[in-house]
């Protein structure tokens, strides 16, 4: 019998979370059975810590329940033919150390995927923050060659997918970070303009100065003040792709205006939000495009990475914090 380790939401977030938040768990798990519908015991690699967790914490879960989150696992035991023994997946069964599953909610690795390449880049450039670059950029924001788009949080997760694709793209790409270790990352991976919105004297200004013609495409995954000052940048007929909101997560009290309807009449804009399993049935076409842009070295990749299960929530918190370059995981 294997017993696992699990996290669960003890309590409800109020503001920024706790680590009273959270409570570790030991359970016990059953032998697997010939016939039986649970065919696979797999124990996690690497497990994936993320914004979107903090509102949907509240939206989908209950006290009690083990956090949601997906892992790259590692098979153990195998009682189903499509899944050999040592073999890696991706799913998304929660802070976890173990579980047992059926196999219909796993996705194997590509099958191309390179012996040298980090199995942790599945929860992150070739995975689901890179496809959310992805299909962001090219289904909402509709990028085109020579225009100019702007990202914020771009030293994030998604963020830093995002400018690296518009490049490839044939666009101009400016990205603001939360600090000057970030910006110079940003420079270093081919962003044409970027700054820490931390310590520029005019967040206005600073966009203005990094491009006076103004924005194309606006990635958001910031909203708040930084969205109501960017809306008024952005060119005629500009599209905004709105896929997070960090700025707002953790607040207790709803944050009000301004709004962005009179720029969004005057300029002709498209604002869209996004969730990208809209796209899960292109789901190998964006792997297997982020997979080759990763392996020709097109794209380059950046983990945090927190040993230790222990350390999820706090893996969890400072990525909240904005204290990860990159991609946040915690290795097992």
């Amino acid at each position: 019998m294997v017993v696992a380790k699990a996290w669960i939401l003890k309590k409800h977030f109020d503001g920024f979370p706790k680590t009273s938040d959270f409570d570790l768990k030991k359970i016990e798990l059953p032998d697997l059975k010939d016939g039986g519908e649970q065919k696979l015991l797999l124990e996690s690699v690497f497990l994936s810590v993320d914004p979107y967790m903090r509102p949907y914490s509240r939206r989908y879960m209950k006290e009690g329940d083990i956090m949601i989150g997906t892992q790259v696992a590692r098979i153990v035991e195998s009682k189903n033919p499509a899944f050999v023994v040592g073999a890696f997946v991706v799913g998304d069964k929660g802070w976890r150390t173990h579980f047992i599953s059926d196999g219909k909610d796993l996705q194997l690795l590509p099958s191309n995927w390179p012996e040298s390449l980090p199995k942790s880049l599945a929860l992150g450039t070739v995975g689901m923050p890179g496809l959310t670059a992805y299909f962001g950029l090219l289904e909402v924001c509709k990028m085109k060659p020579g225009e100019t788009v702007l990202v914020n949080a771009a030293a994030g997760a998604v963020g830093s997918v995002v400018g690296q694709l518009a490049k490839i793209g044939g666009c101009k790409v400016v990205g603001c970070a939360g600090s000057d270790d970030k910006v110079a990352y940003l420079k270093k991976i081919g962003f044409d303009e970027a700054f820490n919105y931390k310590t520029v004297r005019s967040l206005d200004e600073a966009l203005s100065k990094a491009s006076p013609d103004g924005y194309d495409c606006f990635f958001d995954n910031v909203g708040g003040e930084f969205a109501s000052v960017a809306i008024n940048q952005m060119k005629k007929y500009g599209r905004i792709a709105v896929c997070g909101a960090i700025s707002q997560y953790n607040d207790s009290v709803p944050q009000k205006g301004p709004y962005v309807q009179i720029p969004m009449i005057f300029k002709e804009l498209q604002m869209e939000g996004f969730i990208v399993s809209r796209w899960n049935n292109r789901r190998e076409e964006g792997l297997q495009a982020l997979l080759k842009w990763v392996v020709e070295g097109k794209v380059k990749c950046h983990e945090q990475v927190t040993e230790g299960f222990e350390n999820m929530p706090m893996a969890f918190m400072g990525m909240l914090k904005g204290e990860n370059l990159g991609k946040a995981v915690v290795k097992v």
